[in-house]
């Protein structure tokens, strides 16, 4: 079994647990406004998800929703990325370039140089973009004292003058549709990344807009896959809710378009069982489940735990969806290799397993997703425990039943 989400390792957790004091640092706060940081932190949370019409273009500039930010959203989802980062193909080299468009406060970034420690002495060269100079200012500022303090707890030079990452902030913003506002100039990127930036671009869509929301994403692929050297490859992260799941469904079909295959968290280059576009039967189904992945966040530091609590919305489980599409290349048409596996007899499949636990008949299930499409495997609570959203696991079929409710082929644990 190889999970997605390996737990933090002691050098990630022990730089995470520094980053509520390192934030503090840069960006003090006053002490009569301390007290008030939970209402804000809340107040964003509400213009970020039920209240989103309430929100101007640039509600981050203003200082107390740009403070609440920093200190809470910003490094739960630094967080997330250091959960996901190390298990990703991502294959950057010396003078290698990254887009990050709808950058933020440099959140891919700072959660690269936390997780990826064998990345922090290449020469790489960061593009952010995003809409609001306030918050690229912060992440630049961020950035440097996170490069430094790393640094120097490694016992090189104060100051993070030994860091060789370039960092360039560009004020730029995604369009509707589906371009960006500026040009970024220079070589395609070895990685191109948006996370957590198309969600308020598409949220307007109707649910039943299917064909409109295909579009839009056909262009954003499009988009992504132009600044994107062929052989790199592109990384977008939503909230794991069904839009956004539905989002990422669509985006991948628009990646394999361009010629770019999905890397993870996909064991497969066939029709995505959990996309309207799947075909006949798949509809139902999607209305019910969605791409994503969730994961408990005991490692996460204490303090940010803390102002969770207080601010009313804690994190018990982190919950994202995502893809990862890779090099430009000639294929087949999409669902061909899809179809050439239905067709032929096959007794095991690997499948990335993609719901929770839940009752399943007089036992347990969890859904995954693999090469013969969606898979309902069952078995004991105990057993389907070590098979946690994101697993990788290799299942034996039942002899072509499927689920009733779901059209899922039923399957079932090879060991474990």
């Amino acid at each position: 079994m190889a999970s997605l989400f390996s737990p933090l390792s002691n050098e990630g957790r022990r730089v995470l647990n520094r980053l509520p004091r390192l934030i503090d640092k840069v960006f003090p706060m006053p002490g009569r406004f301390r007290s008030g940081l939970p209402r804000d932190v809340a107040e964003l949370s509400g213009l970020l998800t039920a209240n989103r019409e309430d929100r101007g273009a640039s509600y981050l500039g203003k200082p107390a929703l740009l403070s609440a930010y920093l200190r809470y959203f910003m490094p739960w989802n630094i967080y997330r990325l250091c959960r996901l980062l190390p298990g990703l193909p991502l294959d950057l080299k010396s003078h290698d370039t990254v887009n990050d468009v709808g950058a933020g406060p440099l959140t891919l970034a700072a959660a690269l140089w936390i997780s990826r420690p064998d990345l922090r002495r290449l020469p790489l060269e960061f593009r952010c973009v995003d809409r609001t100079p306030a918050v690229l200012e912060a992440g630049r500022k961020f950035f440097a004292a996170l490069a430094s303090d790393t640094i120097e707890s490694d016992g090189g030079r104060p100051g993070g003058s030994d860091c060789p990452w370039v960092i360039k902030t560009i004020r730029g913003e995604l369009k509707r549709h589906g371009g960006l506002s500026i040009e970024i100039k220079g070589k395609p990127a070895a990685l191109t990344a948006a996370v957590n930036v198309y969600n308020e671009l598409f949220w307007n869509f109707s649910p039943l807009d299917t064909e409109g929301l295909a579009a839009f994403t056909n262009r954003a692929a499009r988009l992504l896959s132009s600044l994107t050297n062929p052989s790199g490859s592109i990384l977008v992260m939503e909230p794991g809710i069904p839009r956004c799941g539905e989002f990422i469904s669509l985006l991948r079909l628009g990646f394999m378009k361009e010629g770019r295959c999905p890397l993870s968290p996909c064991v497969h280059s066939g029709l995505c069982p959990l996309s309207a576009v799947s075909g006949p039967g798949s509809a139902p189904f999607r209305k019910a489940k969605w791409c994503h992945f969730a994961f408990d966040t005991e490692d996460a530091p204490d303090a940010l735990h803390k102002l969770s609590g207080a601010a009313g919305i804690p994190k018990e489980r982190a919950v994202l969806s995502f893809i990862l599409a890779g090099p430009a290349s000639r294929r087949e048409p999409l669902g061909r290799a899809n179809t050439a596996q239905h067709d032929r007899p096959q007794a095991f499949v690997k499948a990335r397993v993609v719901s929770d636990l839940f009752p399943a008949g007089e036992g347990w299930g969890r859904y995954g997703c693999s090469e013969r499409g969606l898979v309902l495997v069952s078995g004991t609570r105990k057993s389907l425990e070590g098979s946690p959203s994101g697993a990788l696991e290799e299942l034996r079929l039942q002899d072509g039943r499927k689920d009733g409710k779901s059209g899922a082929l039923m399957a079932e644990k090879t060991s474990g």
